[in-house]
């Protein structure tokens, strides 16, 4: 990184113990490696965070372009259709169906089934024939 080698190190070290002595060049040492790994450790934590957002970025980009693709197509749709509007029967803000174009019967003939028996069936209410020979 710097291009240090080891005749520069043994020259900073020959320094410092003739500036500091050899009493607290030990100490200072201590201090300036804590410093060196701090620094070390911040580093490649920027270094990973700057890394993680440019993937997320990546990931990101063809799921922007895709959405922008999908509103241009949208766009294109609705430009691209006729206007229904004044056609007569279209109503768009109707959702339920026109009774006259899907049922000419009255609904009273389906009321009852068959023999005229109710709609459910039972035409004894619930009571049992053999119950009330019994």
């Amino acid at each position: 990184m710097f291009d240090v080698g080891f005749s520069e190190l043994f020259l900073l070290a020959l320094i410092g113990l003739i500036i500091l002595g050899p009493e607290r060049l030990p100490a200072v040492a201590r201090t300036l490696g804590g410093f060196i790994r701090k620094a070390r450790v911040s580093w490649i934590s920027l270094r990973n965070t700057i890394e993680s957002e440019l993937a997320e970025a990546e990931i990101a980009a063809p799921i922007k372009e895709a959405g922008e693709e999908l509103k241009r197509f949208a766009e294109d749709m609705s430009t691209g259709l006729p206007d229904f509007s004044n056609t007569p029967g279209f109503l768009p803000e109707s959702r339920e169906p026109n009774n006259a174009l899907t049922s000419t019967e009255p609904e009273s003939s389906h009321a009852e089934d068959g023999a005229g028996e109710s709609p459910t069936g039972d035409a004894d209410n619930g009571t049992d024939s053999d119950a009330r020979h019994s």
